[in-house]
């Protein structure tokens, strides 16, 4: 399943040599859309406000253990169609920004990663 290229950085769009909106392709597109989901708020998803992390109520300004974030994220990736496991690296954890990377696995075995 394809899905529009981000930007690692700034999490935005990236245009192709063509200038057209880049694609991500399986595998990746499913680690970035797995990605995208620890990213979420709860709550920030006006269709389905159920969905996403429960940052403001559990981890921010908490200083939660990394093992309830780390599981909190990881329950955001499996709701991802296709993702089959995932686990979850976290590399810094400053003031109110978290960063790490996502590895998942898909439903045809296929393993990916992105960062979040």
């Amino acid at each position: 399943m394809n899905t529009l290229l981000l930007d690692v950085q700034a999490w935005d769009l990236v245009l192709d040599v063509d200038g057209n909106m880049a694609l991500a392709t399986d595998p990746y597109s499913i680690a970035q859309d797995a990605a995208s989901a620890i990213r979420l708020f709860l709550g920030e998803l006006w269709y389905d406000t159920t969905q996403g992390v429960p940052y403001f109520g559990q981890i921010l300004g908490q200083r939660p253990p990394i093992s309830l974030m780390k599981a909190k994220f990881v329950a955001a990736a499996l709701t991802v169609p296709e993702v089959t496991a995932a686990q979850c690296f976290i590399t810094a954890f400053t003031d109110r920004v978290i960063e790490g990377q996502v590895q998942v696995t898909t439903k045809s075995g296929l393993t990916a990663a992105a960062a979040f």
